[in-house]
This record gives C-alpha cells, structure tokens and sequence, in this order.
C-alpha cells in the first residue's frame, strides 16, 4: 500500500468517525426535543431526517470503505454488499431531497405575504410529516434496482463479469442498462431538486437583502444598531447548508462520472468517498453553530441546582416555605 493511499485512508477515517460524532449527538438532541416537546420547531423534523439520512451514508460508505483499506478486502457477502450499497443510494437521496424541502420551506416562510396560506400548511406538523414521509418512501422504491448491479468482491474469480472494484464490493458488465436507466432517472431528478434549491436560495437572498435595506433605513436615525432576528439567522444557515451541497454534490457527480468511465484505482475512490462524505460531515456543526437550544440542553442543567427541603429549616438570608424547593444559581 502506498504513502499516498495510506495518507487519504488516515484522512478519510477521521473524516468519518467526526461526521459520525456530529450526527449522532444531533440526532440525540432532535429526537430529545421531538418526544419532550420542549422548544420545537417547524424545521426540527426535516433537521432530524437529514441529520439521519446523513448518518446512514457515513455509516454505509464510511466503515465498510475503512475496512476494506485496512486490509479487510472480502467481509462482506453479497447480501451485505446489496444493503450497504442500497442504503447509502438512500441516504444519499433523501439528504438531497431533504435539504431541498428545507431550502424550500424557508423561502416560503419569508415569503408569507405572498404564499400565506401555503406557508400556514407547511408550517403544519401532519404536512411536514408527510413530506418527509413521502421522501422516504420514494427513495427506498427508486433505488431497488441499486442491488441488482452490485456483487461481492469475488477475490480474482471471475474478473471478466466485474466493471468496478470499489475494494469490497463490486458492480459487474450484467447491469449495464439497469446502471444506464438509473443514471437518467436519478440525473433527472437530481436535476429538479438543485433547480428547486437553487431557486429557493435566490429568493431568501434577494427578500433578505430588501429586508436589511429596509432596517438601515429605519435605524438611520437611531443610534441602536438592529439585531439579527431568528428567522434571518435560521436563512443564513440554511444558505450555508444549500450552497455547501451544491458544492460537493459537483464535485462529487464529475467523480462519479470519473468512476463509471475508467477502471477506478483506489485513490480515485477513496477520493470519492472523501468527497461524498464532506456535506454529512459539514452539515452537523453548522447546525450545531448556530442553534441557541444546544447551550441550552448541553449546560443548562449544570447551571442550576433544585435543592428540595421536606421539612422546613432556617437558613440565614434564606426564607422559603415547608414542603417548598428553591433554586440556587451555581
């Protein structure tokens, strides 16, 4: 094994093991603040989908492609090589369109004088739950062709059926007209969904940027200067988000197209999964960044201390009733 693989192997495991971190303490507090019912938001089912879609293309390309560079070639029959491959053109899939129905919920909500009564639908918790619902489902029903072109790596046996290597598994010459009529479809709509975001983010943009106008206007005059509201901070983020997808998601598509069209060394590959693996590794701190409710949640009840007396006492400078709890500020 050479210095370089060895290098991108090192950089593609600490990649994955930090995205795996970041989603899974994400997911924790979603799924804490779904079920408790504490501060919610209408984005916090969508934020919980795309942080587990993201978790499951880590999972699903990160640890089998770390084993396979360790040496661990040929651990997975062709059964786990079906799923692992599935559930990674899922997860894949239902990021993409997740962030696309965040990017387009967010326009819509800043643009509630004009689409008011979608927005209120929207905004609701049955629509939400049944776009992210309806996301799942057409992806899991797109991809059942994935596993018909993917085959265990049959260590040297038969090498004339393979067409790619990809170190643990492989995709063999049989599927070629499934990988042609996929690669329209998922193109297509690919194409819908980077049409919708990128629409989606021209509009927060250009509503946000009269919005900013409008506040220097009004504090011209003032010696206030105006604060960020939450919706503008949640937009920003939201940008942030869409704008780093479409990045990786390029250079990921050009490494793909790489891929199909030449047989795949291993650092080509490791490069792709370098590359695949950026946003679900991205995503999770951004929005850890910029979300008040982390603090909250993570050191609020470190702060403070609930001391119950059961029966009354007397303390100096203290006055409470029997039976009654305080609390004291640590």
């Amino acid at each position: 094994m050479g210095s370089p693989n060895l290098e991108m192997e090192i950089i593609v495991l600490t990649q994955a093991s930090i995205g795996i971190l970041g989603n899974s303490f994400l997911l924790c507090l979603y799924n804490f603040i779904l079920l408790t019912g504490h501060q919610v938001r209408p984005t916090d089912l969508i934020l919980n989908q795309l942080v587990f879609a993201n978790s499951l293309v880590l999972f699903s390309k990160g640890i089998p492609q770390t084993m396979a560079s360790i040496g661990q070639k040929y651990f997975l029959d062709d059964a786990a090589c079906k799923v692992v491959f599935y559930l990674h053109r899922v997860g894949r899939g239902v990021s993409l369109s997740t962030t696309c129905l965040l990017s387009v919920f967010q326009a819509v909500k800043l643009s509630s004088n004009y689409y008011a009564r979608l927005e209120i639908r929207m905004r609701s918790p049955k629509c939400i739950g049944f776009c992210c619902l309806f996301i799942w489902i057409l992806h899991l029903l797109l991809n059942t062709g994935v596993p018909l072109s993917i085959t265990r790596s049959l260590n040297g046996k038969n090498i004339s059926l393979m067409r790619k290597n990809f170190g643990y598994c492989s995709a063999s010459f049989l599927a070629k007209f499934i990988n042609g009529v996929h690669f329209i479809i998922f193109s297509l709509f690919d194409a819908i969904s980077l049409g919708l975001m990128a629409w989606a983010s021209g509009s927060m943009v250009f509503i946000l940027q009269r919005h900013k106008l409008r506040v220097q206007y009004i504090h011209s005059s003032s010696l206030s200067k105006p604060r960020r509201s939450h919706v503008g901070r949640a937009t920003g983020t939201i940008l942030i988000l869409v704008s780093s997808f479409i990045l990786f998601y390029s250079v990921s598509s050009i490494l793909t197209a790489c891929l199909s069209l030449m047989d795949p060394g291993q650092w080509l590959v490791l490069t792709s999964l370098l590359v695949t693996s950026c946003f679900p590794t991205f995503s999770p701190f951004v929005l850890i960044s910029s979300d008040t409710r982390v603090y909250y949640f993570c050191f609020s009840h470190s702060e403070r201390k609930t001391i119950f007396f059961p029966t009354f006492s007397c303390i100096k400078g203290c006055h409470f009733s029997p039976g009654k709890s305080f609390t004291l500020s640590l």
